[in-house]
């Protein structure tokens, strides 16, 4: 074979491998991008809710999703996306999460995060936390910048100052509506030592804020918020802290944020339990959602709901409650906000 045949032929499968590049790296950013929101699940009806409250809630789930979307739409990633989606949420005193956070028993606050990322499936969370603005974003600097995934109290509180992050005194977090809910709930458990073995009403059990996304390169991306239970004690720690349970993403399946009654989410492991359905079982995100909060976990006592979104910007919302704060954006359509059952 002439030299000059062969450079010709080495130009041709440069220039083939060259456009298939192109083509692929096209394609990868062709992905549909969507997002979700949640902020919190339960006893919501409109009976509960007058319409100045209806409005508030309805126009920071708007401001929240609005956020993350901006993000996906100017080519983010799904990562950022869920972080400012939830801090919006972590920064309003409307939601059980950052300010508005429920109270212990003992009258403080516990804060609890955690975030997942499809593409690596790396995971940072926080639990019991006091004295950090944002724990959303001390569960991504776990996951970034340490080799841990879970840290809990004090030792949490020590790496976020060690990264910088922004301290608070945890009074920072109160707000007078839920010290009533505090009062109340003390009111119904009576003295300190029975709140082991008494079970509160449902409505004092509920309350997340968490957001998942997937970007235009097909990543996938969960992150849930909480201030947990009211009243709660003994450095009590439910699912939103926990992957699998409360959080889960993996970009061969989908990403969740659950909400609800954390201990039944715990024993079930809900988030993972409906992304293995969808990666082992080919289920839709629509089938796994509604099979495992309506079929498995209600009938158990569990209650309580779920976002989800898989890597073809699918959304899903299932819950088994009255209500659920929630807001959904796909694509460049207008963002869709709910609050009730129907």
């Amino acid at each position: 074979m002439s030299r000059s045949v062969t450079r010709l032929l080495a130009l041709l499968a440069f220039c083939t491998s060259s456009a298939s590049f192109a083509f692929d790296d096209h394609a990868a950013n062709d992905n549909p991008i969507a997002i979700a929101i949640h902020g919190g699940a339960g006893t919501i009806t409109r009976a509960n809710l007058n319409p100045e409250q209806e409005q508030a809630y309805r126009a920071k789930l708007t401001e929240a999703i609005d956020a993350g979307h901006a993000i996906l739409a100017n080519g983010g990633s799904s990562m950022d996306a869920v972080i400012a989606a939830v801090q919006i949420m972590e920064a309003s005193p409307l939601f059980n999460a950052g300010i508005g956070a429920v109270y212990t028993f003992d009258g403080e606050h516990e804060l609890d995060a955690s975030i997942m990322d499809g593409k690596t499936r790396e995971a940072g969370a926080v639990a019991g936390v006091k004295t950090v603005k944002s724990p959303i974003a001390l569960a991504r600097a776990v996951m970034e910048k340490s080799v841990h995934v879970m840290l809990s109290g004090t030792g949490a509180e020590q790496f976020a100052q060690e990264q910088g992050l922004e301290q608070v005194t945890n009074d920072y977090f109160n707000t007078e509506h839920r010290h009533q809910q505090l009062q109340r709930a003390r009111e119904q458990l009576g003295e300190a030592d029975k709140q082991a073995y008494l079970a509160l009403d449902e409505k004092f059990k509920y309350g997340t804020v968490g957001a998942v996304a997937v970007d235009k390169h097909g990543n996938l991306a969960a992150a849930t918020s909480t201030g947990g239970m009211t009243a709660k004690r003994y450095g009590r720690i439910g699912d939103s802290p926990i992957i699998g349970a409360g959080t889960w993403a993996d970009n061969e399946s989908c990403a969740i944020s659950a909400t609800g009654h954390g201990e039944y989410f715990i024993r079930y492991h809900v988030a993972a339990d409906i992304c293995s359905r969808v990666k082992y079982l080919g289920e839709s995100i629509q089938v796994a959602g509604d099979t495992v909060i309506h079929d498995v976990l209600l009938p158990q006592g569990g209650t309580g709901g779920v976002i989800i979104v898989d890597a073809d910007g699918n959304v899903h919302m299932p819950f088994n409650t009255e209500g659920m704060y929630r807001a959904s954006k796909v694509g460049d359509g207008q963002a869709e906000v709910a609050i009730y059952r129907d």
